[in-house]
């Protein structure tokens, strides 16, 4: 049927046709995704060429030099296609906004895209260079570099291309610049105004991000916000996630002795800062993982309806352990979907004196902790944080403003100090809004089948400040696979998630709002 269509049909009438009503037929919802499934093939070749052209600049936003490289790319892309672009000045790397109205629409879409990725340690890399983007296949050994010019024959889905921020996340930009052309070729415009928001500090944690959506709110007003990030439920099926934890930062340091000292000499004299602080952290958990600082779960309360939601998504938990290579998780909720509707206090790293080769027999003078605190809608960060400084010094412990004074060395047995940032916060936005329901819909028609849509996800993005300062609802669209080695070594993208992701903004794109 889509054959004759396109025989005796103009692109005006294919358009009004895919952009039918929400109440389409079952066998237009079955066209659309044939439609979408054809012409993201015909165009894979060309925009993973594009792609790996892209994952070739660093991206590293500790180094503006290199983002600016980036943004460079960007624009003449975004300008091909009839948007305006602008800068918008931060105190940091400038945001990109890029904008396209539609005549007559009475919506705007505003969308988040990430530009920076990860820093890299090359040692730990099986290719040359994080930055020189590499095609593998899986092989019985493990992943094997080939050729790149593979791609212009046919293309295996379970291919993946390796490389930093290959899926967090220059796929999903890649992906939507693609859609973005498919459009522009069939003549299928969306019914709505876009704009297209870009950050450059993402993985710094957006520290400029909240000042610059108070600066620009007239710029950047919508009437929703969606999110291109994120990887797809573990089942790698079409996922929408509703919600996303906050995250904090701390710093806590222990104080021993001025200087490390012979362990012989002041062995059990001493007081060893790496032991206070081992004590201390074991102090915050019990031994099945529950945060034990008095009041840090206050507030969260799991009801049947939001119980009912959290059943809905299709977890195996022996396949989720099985994956993240454990026995048995921490039992702060009855599975891993509860487990991340409630805040948590986790330990990033942690450093005191020398080991391996470098080991030496000294009593530390430090003892240093980084921990995160994921906060979820209910938390309020600072009175989590105020809870832990209470704990601090319930333990016995004098807080010092930076390194103790010879009179706080005197006075005090057990001596630390602590800093804090509130990074960015939770949201969470109702499966029945307005963008919820045009987004299920959307993926619904593409994909043949319901996405799966989850509550809240574990991770955090810096959405806050706009759904905050703006007003609007949010709504994540993961696309990348799930098993991508995010922020680690050896990232990648499956080819076969790409080409999902370019359907995916073509049922976007196309859906009416």
């Amino acid at each position: 049927m889509i054959s004759l269509f396109r025989s005796i049909c103009s692109r005006r009438v294919l358009f009004a046709l895919f952009l039918a009503p929400c109440t389409l037929s079952q066998s237009m919802a079955q066209g659309n995704k044939t439609v979408y499934q054809d012409l993201a093939s015909q165009h894979l070749a060309a925009s993973l060429a594009d792609f790996i052209d892209f994952l070739s600049l660093p991206c590293d936003a500790h180094y503006p030099d290199d983002l600016e490289k980036n943004i460079d790319w960007i624009i003449p892309k975004f300008e091909a296609l009839d948007f305006s672009i602008e800068r918008l000045p931060t105190e940091g790397i400038d945001l990109i906004l890029a904008e396209r109205p539609t005549p007559q629409a009475e919506k705007t879409v505003l969308i988040y895209l990430q530009v920076d990725g990860q820093p890299v340690d090359p040692t730990k890399w099986h290719q040359h260079d994080p930055f020189m983007p590499e095609l593998k296949v899986r092989t019985e050994e493990g992943w094997e570099i080939v050729s790149k010019e593979i791609i212009n024959g046919a293309i295996d889905p379970e291919w993946r291309i390796f490389a930093r921020a290959a899926s967090d996340a220059k796929g999903p930009i890649a992906a939507f610049l693609t859609a973005l052309q498919i459009c522009e070729e069939q003549g299928w415009t969306p019914n709505y105004n876009i704009k297209i928001i870009m950050d450059c500090e993402e993985e710094l944690g957006s520290p400029n991000l909240p000042a610059a959506v108070m600066l620009y709110r007239d710029k950047l007003s919508a009437d929703m916000l969606i999110i291109f990030d994120g990887p797809r439920h573990i089942s790698n099926q079409p996922t929408l996630t509703f919600g996303a934890r906050g995250i904090t930062t701390l710093r806590i340091t222990t104080f021993g002795p001025r200087v490390p000292q012979h362990s012989g000499h002041y062995g059990n004299y001493a007081p060893n800062p790496a032991l206070h602080l081992a004590q201390l952290l074991a102090s915050m958990k019990d031994d099945v993982g529950r945060v034990t600082i008095p009041g840090f779960y206050d507030g969260i309360s799991l009801d049947e309806k939001t119980k009912t939601i959290l059943a809905g998504v299709p977890d195996d938990e022996a396949v989720i352990q099985q994956a993240v290579g454990i026995a048995t998780p921490d039992q702060v909720g009855a599975n891993y979907q509860e487990a991340i509707q409630y805040p948590s206090l986790n330990i990033r790293g942690m450093l005191s004196g020398w080991v391996g080769a470098k080991a030496r027999t000294i009593v530390p003078h430090v003892a240093t902790v980084n921990i995160d605190i994921r906060t979820v809608l209910e938390s309020d960060p600072e009175r989590l944080v105020s809870l832990v400084r209470q704990h601090i010094l319930d333990q016995g412990y004098h807080i010092c403003a930076a390194q103790p004074t010879e009179e706080e060395r005197m006075t005090y047995p057990r001596l630390l100090s602590m800093d804090h940032q509130v990074a960015y916060q939770a949201f969470r936005t109702d499966f029945d809004s307005e963008v919820g329901v045009w987004l299920n819909k959307a993926l619904t028609n593409t994909f043949g089948e319901s996405p799966i849509r989850i509550r809240t996800s574990g991770g955090s993005i810096p959405i806050s400040p706009f759904v905050q300062t703006l007003g609007i609802p949010a709504v994540t669209v993961p696309a990348v696979n799930r098993d991508n080695n995010q922020h680690s070594p050896n990232e990648n993208i499956r080819i076969g998630n790409y080409l999902d992701a370019i359907r995916t903004y073509l049922g976007i794109l196309t859906e009416k709002l």
